[in-house]
C-alpha cells in the first residue's frame, strides 16, 4: 500500500511538514560533517558581517555557521522544520522569521544572503525564482552577496523519447526524477517500502534553472556574477559538474 498523505502534516508548512521534518537531519548524504563543514568555511570566508539564510530549515547551515561567531539570522516557510532549530546544542543563536523567501522581508541589511540545497527549483516558476534573487537583494547592503547552490539537470542522461532518470535505488528505497523539457518543470519522486510491505510515496514539484538564465536573473535585481563553483571546494565548474556553487554581488554603489 502506498500512502502519499499523512495526518500530522500541516499544509502551511509547504512540502517540507512534520513528517518531512522529523526525518530531515538523519545522518549522512547532505548532513554528513564533511558536506556541512565545506559549504560553512566558504560562507565564514564569504561573510563580512550578519549573514541571512533563505530556507534555513533545521539549521544544518545556520548553526554551525553561528558557532563561528558569524550573526545569522533564517527565513523558513515551514514552521515544523523550524521547530528543530531552537532544540540543536547552539539553535538559540539563529533568530528565524516564519515567511516565504520570495518576499518576506527582515530589518536590516546583510553582508551575505545564501540559499542552499537545491532550495531555488523549490520556487516553481521563472517569476517566482526573479522574486527570490530581487528579495536577496534587497537585503544585501551595497557590495554584499549573493550565494546559491542547486543541482544541474541531468537531462543528458535522458534517452530520446524518455522523461524519466532514476537517482537512488537501495533496500526499501526508489528514486527518480521526472522533466518537463518544455516548461522546465520536475518532480523529485520517493518510494519507500518496509520490511512489512507498507509503503509511502512522496513527490516534490521544483523547476529546474540554468547557470545563464540565473545571471540574468540576478541582473534583473541589480546583481552580477562573482563566482561561479561546482562545489564548495571551489573547483571549476565544466560540462561534467552536477551543480554549482554562484555567488553574485550587488552593486557597490
Amino acid at each position: 500500500m502506498i500512502d502519499e498523505t499523512n495526518t500530522e502534516d500541516d499544509a502551511a508548512d509547504g512540502w517540507f511538514p512534520e513528517s518531512v521534518a522529523a526525518g530531515y537531519d538523519a545522518p549522512g548524504g547532505a548532513n554528513a560533517p564533511e558536506v556541512v563543514t565545506s559549504a560553512v568555511d566558504v560562507l565564514e570566508d564569504l561573510a563580512d558581517g550578519p549573514v541571512l539564510e533563505f530556507a534555513v530549515g533545521t539549521g544544518r547551515i545556520a548553526i554551525p555557521l553561528a558557532a563561528r561567531g558569524v550573526p545569522v539570522h533564517g527565513i523558513e516557510l515551514s514552521r515544523a522544520m523550524a521547530a528543530r532549530i531552537a532544540d540543536k546544542p547552539g539553535g538559540d543563536a539563529v533568530e528565524v522569521t516564519i515567511g516565504d523567501m520570495t518576499k518576506t522581508r527582515v530589518a536590516g541589511l546583510y553582508s551575505l544572503v545564501y540559499l542552499v540545497f537545491n532550495t531555488i527549483g523549490n520556487v516553481t516558476t521563472q517569476d517566482g525564482q526573479v522574486d527570490v534573487f530581487r528579495n536577496a537583494a534587497a537585503h544585501l547592503r551595497p557590495g554584499g552577496l549573493f550565494v546559491v547552490e542547486v543541482g544541474l539537470p541531468e537531462l543528458r542522461r535522458l534517452p530520446p523519447g524518455q522523461d524519466i532518470v532514476p537517482f537512488a535505488m537501495a533496500s526499501g528505497y526508489v528514486g527518480f526524477d521526472q522533466y518537463d523539457v518544455v516548461t522546465q518543470e520536475f518532480t523529485s519522486n520517493h518510494v519507500t517500502v518496509t520490511p512489512d510491505g507498507q509503503g509511502r510515496f512522496r513527490r516534490i514539484p521544483f523547476r529546474y534553472v540554468w547557470p545563464a538564465e540565473m545571471d540574468l536573473m540576478a541582473r534583473i535585481a541589480g546583481m552580477r556574477l562573482k563566482h561561479r563553483w561546482a562545489d564548495w571546494d571551489r573547483s571549476e565548474l565544466t560540462a561534467e559538474s552536477t551543480k554549482h556553487v554562484s555567488v553574485w554581488e550587488r552593486a557597490p554603489h
